[in-house]
């Protein structure tokens, strides 16, 4: 299916300047673990009690977890952004930002993305498990068909989005991502900065 480019969900009206090591020493939000809906709870409490801060860090550890979580506090920073232009939402990824997040990292603009040094990316596609049962009126069985494949398109839609949206501003094209991605793609932090995904390795 035709892959279609969108716009960086957080953009920056102008530049940002390249922050010192020491802005990040104590980011008012800090994740670990698998993303899921506790995540996202333990996020927006710490996200909303942050709503004072020009500087506001999200410091994540991930080896994966719900991409449509990833998706939901994804959303919240852009929505942030759009709406506060005059604060500045960062991401900090350590150790390892896998799978779903690397999907929240991709709604931060690149230069708003940072690692910290020995991180690993890693990039892959979604992945879906369904035993598909076809039984009963050919009309039926084609709408239990058709149903499934509706699903797999939207769902490579919504993943190619992400796609594009972390490889905007990067030496990375979208055609490549969508090549590596189903056979798992690790990315060290240092080559992530040399490649342009990420703003730079602290």
């Amino acid at each position: 299916m035709p892959v279609q480019s969108v716009p960086n969900p957080a953009p920056s009206p102008a530049p940002a300047p390249i922050l010192p090591a020491s802005a990040f020493k104590s980011p008012p939000v800090a994740l670990s673990g698998m993303v899921d809906y506790e995540m996202y709870k333990i996020f927006r409490e710490q996200f909303d009690k942050a709503s004072d801060c020009d500087l506001v860090v999200i410091e994540l550890s991930t080896l994966g977890g719900d991409p449509e979580v990833a998706r939901m506090m994804g959303e919240d920073v852009r929505f942030a952004s759009e709406t506060e232009p005059s604060r500045r939402f960062v991401f900090l990824g350590k150790a390892a930002i896998y799978s779903a997040g690397t999907t929240f990292m991709s709604f931060f603009a690149r230069q708003n993305r940072y690692l910290a040094r020995g991180t690993r990316l890693m990039i892959h596609e979604r992945k879906l498990s369904r035993n598909l049962m076809v039984d009963g009126p050919l009309t039926a069985c084609l709408a239990t068909v058709q149903a499934t494949l509706n699903e797999i398109e939207c769902s490579i839609a919504i993943q190619n989005e992400g796609f594009a949206n972390l490889v905007l501003g990067s030496s990375v094209t979208l055609e490549e991502v969508i090549r590596r991605a189903p056979s798992n793609w690790y990315l060290e932090a240092e080559q992530a900065r040399q490649l342009g995904l990420i703003e730079a390795v602290l």
